[in-house]
């Protein structure tokens, strides 16, 4: 696949009043796959931006191999997906060599990931996943929470084997699995959710039945990098991603793992929290209320080290968010 110039890798990025981000973005791929050369295709959807995204985006397309598509009325992420993917299958000239990468225009899912992607894909993987990791420092903790507490709802289901993280973004797909997947569909849309992760988890489960090797791999998840008000709403997060459990509102039934209901028990979220809480570096501090945990030097030193990441170019000065705001 490396040395065939006709294989393409298609990037395709959902967008919405991402006018901080998106640029740098995009230039960060070009980056990344400079220095790991292969044949790509931007595919960015403007979904109804009323920020200055679109003049933002006017000059990347001249110098980059850039298309720029848009609603007019915005109709949300799993819409701008949904329509990025068909367009990326109709350009596909070889759907079993080309390639649809997704991740999204906020800056949050990190472009240097993206060669370790595509090399599980050329070593013969139809999918590669990511298995995202949030430092402390690097988003609160309910949305750690949340994420932790709904991949374990999300796991009672039938997923590929290697998969344990079903709402990331950033994911690879050989064409020729999505391509069979649109075709399954028919007329119907290939991602039916409005929220980005149980879209995320929707579109893997569509293509799945499709293909024979999924593959997954870590990555590192930068909610701190967002230039924005967060657009986060965890009941309606929640909502959705049970309501998939269920498979209720979905073209397709999902079923349980093993034919029972789905339900998240005590020890469900008492699992979640233990997989989100950071472990002590120093002596717990002892008071009223019980032994509390001191954050600890490494803390300090991972956000040392997430300055040194966000401040060489990579991340826009201005617009950042106080320390008071929440990702």
């Amino acid at each position: 696949m490396p040395g065939d110039s006709r294989n393409v890798i298609y990037i395709c990025i959902p967008s919405h009043n991402e006018e901080r981000t998106i640029g740098i973005l995009l230039w960060k791929i070009r980056q990344v796959l400079t220095a790991f050369p292969r044949d790509y295709q931007l595919l960015v959807l403007d979904d109804a931006s009323d920020d200055r995204t679109p003049e933002v985006l006017a000059p990347y397309a001249r110098i980059l191999p850039l298309t720029v598509l848009r609603h007019e009325q915005r109709k949300g992420y799993a819409a701008a997906l949904d329509e990025l993917i068909r367009e990326a299958v109709r350009r596909s000239e070889y759907p079993r060599r080309d390639v649809v990468l997704t991740l999204q225009a906020d800056f949050t899912e990190e472009p240097d990931e993206i060669p370790a992607l595509l090399k599980r894909i050329e070593s013969g993987a139809d999918i590669v996943t990511t298995r995202v990791r949030i430092a402390p420092e690097h988003a609160p903790r309910k949305v750690r929470w949340m994420r932790a507490g709904m991949t374990r709802l999300l796991r009672r289901l039938d997923w590929p084997e290697n998969v344990t993280d079903m709402l990331s973004g950033l994911r690879a797909y050989r064409v020729i699995g999505l391509r069979k997947a649109l075709e399954a569909r028919g007329a119907e849309r290939l991602v039916e959710w409005h929220d980005a992760w149980a879209a995320n988890a929707a579109l893997l489960r569509a293509v799945k039945p499709h293909v024979r090797r999924v593959d997954e791999v870590e990555a590192q998840l930068r909610p701190d990098r967002l230039q924005r008000a967060s657009r986060f709403d965890p009941w309606t997060t929640a909502r959705q991603l049970a309501r998939l459990a269920f498979g209720r509102d979905s073209a397709t039934p999902v079923p349980a793992r093993q034919g029972g209901a789905i339900v998240v028990s005590a020890e469900d979220l008492a699992a979640a929290a233990r997989d989100v809480r950071p472990a002590a570096t120093t002596p717990a501090r002892r008071g009223q209320g019980g032994a509390r945990a001191r954050p600890g030097a490494a803390a300090g030193a991972n956000r040392r080290g997430a300055r040194s990441d966000t401040e060489t170019g990579q991340t826009p000065a201005r617009g950042r968010r106080g320390k008071g705001e929440r990702a």
